[in-house]
């Protein structure tokens, strides 16, 4: 539509430079130039002839990666190479914040549709999920349109998978690598056989017996001690850590594809496998309570000052694409993906408590075990169709049906308490953990949890378009509908391990499978009524929720003159929510025998509103344009947020509960932007952009008597972020030869944000909200997870006769807040993390490629702070893989 925006002339140089950045390829007009690119261009292209095209096109905002330019920084899956995006930084390795606002305040979508999350500590799909070899581009709007989710703010993720290839592609793909920090030896523990690829084998489950018990809903609280022993000797206490080295990392990607063409038809197909097999050990120190000095510094009463971690992590992922295609105006595409990922963790941590403390010659070690598997399974059926007969109405429809769940069989936390001087050792002053040790002599010695999660998302609808001409004027006029249906189930038990139970059992040791062995568990005489076992869930722990989501848009788009374009457009959503906590023990929903208006009311949210956009473009040149948008969006509390439960963040290990009164943010958006795209491929862009918010959702600490601190969900009143962004891509032709380097095989690459925020807390409201008394310490302050700054920087190498590349990627954020302070402590913030990565690729031979990358080359650590004073920390390491690709 927009003739302005057409193929220009490129150097050798540029055309692999923008193949691997996501910028447009063009033809070579000079044949002999097209000579001697043939090779780099061929390897090259890959998509990106269309990214920089359909980004130059977009009326709204957009920033948008190629599967080259991923594959040109290394990373291996969704969320490391979105955060080589614009404003984008990565927390915990899985989810993105865009423009300094939580993952709560972006979605994301697969193929332009709704999938679900089956990680409920979040609200969005953990974006590590997706590895890199099946992404065709990923795609972040950062301006609102309303053709897309109205829930929306900082940006909204489109993870655009593979499909039917041009010609046949069959490739494999090996990996090795490993980690500097596994060199020494690493925890394990006794697991299961399926292990290797991340199936729990029953190992870890809870035993038969108490799943019947569940089942029926007896209270295991009120059973006899002897039915109690019987059941609690079955659960499996062989989780003592051991250690042992650590092997390599390994992985395996295969591809197959191809297209057929008869008479008006093409058919193709695009099968992918990846399987990945990684090991990681770090130390780390975990702060959970500090007490202020006279002077203002503050010391460590409660946490873990020594902690040792190993964690393992099996990944394997399927995808089929199926393709038809009649006279390039009709389309139907089906995609069948399964996501699996395992995580495996062991620790062993030392430290104190408000009551065990360092003073009094005594230290607490805890051991713990987390085990999880999350999966995703998502068919989607697509279609596009173009009727040129009937003034070139455009109609474009999908149906997608997906579910996720996570598992979270038999993790366990025991704790032993170690004397200086216990069991015969002499008081010397240094920590004998294993023959000063015993096992804690409490209720809660040890504690195992049981979890089940599953969503299920249904979601369809349909896009029209109409293209027409007005004089001077090109009209596109757009229609749509877009349904969503969520439901989710959760499940979660607690039960504790209660050593007060024995009547004279000798605890000394440091191995729970030594000390409470099955002779003891069965054997043992019990003091009184005493039972060995005990139920400690909560209501709250199992409920039920649903989410559906009617939203109706319309569209216009005008481009006049070839200068001026303006899009508008408006979305109507109907969102109804509904979240009903059970009560463990008896598997109804909890709440009054009588309940309510307002207690119903506190189950439900429901809201329809009208979300309106608007565009403007001024195309000054054919390499220069300028956009401003504006924007009302809405951010919903999602459904972990207002449901009574209380779940663990994986980044600090503190839990959060939800706040069943937490209400929506109303936000308006403003972009400005300035793009020049140069005739030689390179290209400078500027942005500023300003979103203000009424009453957005955020986390405030709430007082904790023992263990982490407890993170609420509430409303602040209001609050604002802004900021500039700067996008830039320049080669080195201008140095010329210089020798043994010639300027212009290099480019650099990169991008800068700039911006602040701010929120208003009223403490009396949250109170009210959270039903918790809580002293905030900033009621106003930046919003939790915003980075003042974001700085990505890429130097790129290529090879003149195309065999070789190689790219140094930098990536810092400036620190940002996870846990906001009270009682006078000061917020905790993330600390800036470094990120030097290196890749380099040889191509051997036409189909073969050779890939070494070292990651994190700095050995940046990942660290909390607050008032100067460390909160949690752990080490990363330097990670390194070599892997082989052959295209046959």
């Amino acid at each position: 539509m927009n003739k302005k925006f057409t193929s220009f002339a490129l150097s050798s140089l540029a055309l692999a430079v923008m193949a691997t950045t996501g910028q447009v390829v063009a033809e070579e007009n000079d044949s002999q130039a097209m000579e001697e690119v043939v090779v780099k261009a061929s390897r090259l292209k890959g998509t990106a002839s269309a990214v920089m095209q359909e980004r130059k096109n977009q009326a709204f905002v957009a920033d948008i990666l190629g599967a080259e330019q991923i594959s040109r920084t290394g990373d291996s899956d969704a969320a490391a190479a979105l955060r080589r995006v614009t404003g984008i930084t990565l927390v915990d390795g899985k989810f993105i914040y865009v423009r300094g606002l939580g993952e709560r305040f972006s979605s994301t979508l697969l193929n332009g549709a709704a999938v679900p999350s089956p990680d409920p500590t979040r609200t969005v799909i953990p974006l590590d999920l997706f590895p890199s070899s099946i992404i065709e581009s990923l795609s972040v709007q950062k301006s609102y349109s309303p053709s897309m989710p109205a829930h929306f703010a900082g940006g909204n993720v489109d993870v655009r998978l593979k499909t039917i290839p041009t010609d046949f592609v069959f490739n494999v793909k090996g990996k090795i690598g490993g980690n500097t920090n596994n060199f020494d030896d690493g925890l394990t523990y006794s697991g299961g056989d399926d292990d290797w690829y991340g199936i729990d084998d029953g190992t870890r489950a809870a035993p038969s017996d108490l799943t019947k018990l569940w089942d029926s809903y007896t209270a295991i609280n009120d059973l006899g001690q002897e039915d109690n022993r019987q059941v609690a000797a079955q659960l499996n206490r062989d989780y003592d850590p051991v250690r042992e080295s650590i092997n390599p990392n390994t992985g395996l990607d295969l591809t197959l594809g191809n297209k057929f063409d008869f008479d008006d038809f093409r058919l193709g197909f695009l099968s992918s496998v990846s399987y990945d097999n990684k090991w990681e050990v770090s130390e780390g120190y975990e702060g959970q309570d500090f007490t202020q000095g006279a002077e203002g510094n503050w010391s460590l009463v409660r946490g873990f000052d020594e902690v040792e971690t190993t964690e393992h992590s099996v990944r394997f992922s399927g995808m089929l694409s199926l393709g038809l295609e009649y006279r390039r105006d009709h389309r139907l595409d089906f995609t069948s993906l399964i996501l699996h990922d395992t995580r495996d963790e062991i620790s062993d941590k030392r430290g104190n408590t408000n009551n065990v403390t360092i003073t009094d010659g005594l230290r607490v070690r805890d051991t713990e075990v987390i085990y999880e598997e999350r999966e995703m399974i998502s068919n989607q059926l697509r279609g596009t169709h173009n009727f040129n007969d009937w003034w070139g109405l455009g109609v474009d429809w999908f149906y997608s049906d997906a579910r996720s769940n996570r598992y979270a069989p038999g993790n366990v936390e025991t704790r032993y308490i170690v004397a200086d001087g216990y069991n015969g050792e002499p008081e010397d002053g240094i920590f004998d953990y294993v023959n000063e040790s015993s096992l804690r002599k409490a209720t809660t010695a040890t504690r195992y949890s049981f979890q089940d999660l599953d969503d299920e998302v249904e979601n369809y609808g349909y896009n029209m378009s109409l293209p027409f001409t007005l004089d001077s004027a090109e009209v596109e006029l757009k229609f749509g509908g877009n349904f969503i249906k969520k439901s989710r189930e959760a499940f979660a038990r607690r039960l504790d391990i209660n050593t007060l139970a024995f009547n004279d059992l000798d605890l000394s040791g440091h191995q729970l499978n030594s000390i409470l062995t099955d002779d003891v568990m069965l054997n043992q005489p019990l003091r009184g009524n005493e039972i060995i076992m005990r139920d400690t869930s909560v209501a709250g722990d199992d409920y039920y929720s649903g989410q559906m989501v009617d939203a109706y848009y319309v569209e216009a788009d005008f481009f006049f003159d070839n200068t001026w374009r303006l899009t508008g457009g408006v979305r109507w959503e109907d969102f109804r929510q509904v979240v009903a906590p059970l009560d463990p023990a008896t598997g109804k929903f909890d709440l009054p025998a009588v309940p309510t208006e307002d207690d119903l009311a506190d189950l439900t949210f429901k809201e329809d509103d009208f979300f309106g956009a608007l565009a403007i473009t001024y195309v000054l040149s054919e390499e220069m344009q300028f956009r401003a948008t504006v924007g009302q969006t809405t951010i919903r509390p999602d459904l972990r947020e207002v449901a009574p439960a209380t779940y663990i963040d994986p980044l600090t290990g503190f839990p959060i509960g939800g706040t069943p009164g937490v209400e929506s943010t109303d936000i308006t958006n403003y972009d400005l932007r300035w793009e020049w795209y140069m005739e030689t491929g390179e290209n400078l862009s500027v942005g500023l952009f300003y979103k203000d918010m009424d009453m957005p959702i955020e986390a405030v600490q709430s007082p904790s008597q023992d263990g982490p601190p407890l993170i609420r969900i509430a409303n602040a009143e209001d609050g604002y972020v802004y900021g500039i962004e700067m996008e830039f891509l320049k080669d080195f032709t201008f140095l010329g030869d210089l020798g043994a380097i010639n300027g212009a095989d290099f480019f650099l690459s990169g991008n800068i944000t700039l911006s602040d925020s701010e929120i208003n807390i009223d403490t009396q409201r949250v109170v009210e909200q959270t039903g918790v008394s809580t002293s905030i310490t900033n009621p106003t302050r930046r919003m939790t997870g915003h980075s003042e700054y974001v700085l990505n920087f890429n130097l790129g190498w290529d090879a003149p006769n195309g065999n070789h590349s190689a790219t140094l990627a930098y990536n810092v954020f400036g620190e940002r807040i996870i846990v906001p302070g009270i009682e006078g402590k000061g917020d905790a913030y993330e600390q800036p993390f470094h990120s030097l990565d290196m890749v380099y690729t040889y191509y051997p031979t036409f189909s073969s490629t050779l890939t070494f990358k070292v990651q994190n080359m700095l050995g940046e650590d990942k660290e909390l702070e607050f008032e100067d004073t460390l909160l949690q920390s752990k080490t990363k390491g330097t990670r390194f893989e070599v892997a082989l690709k052959w295209d046959f």
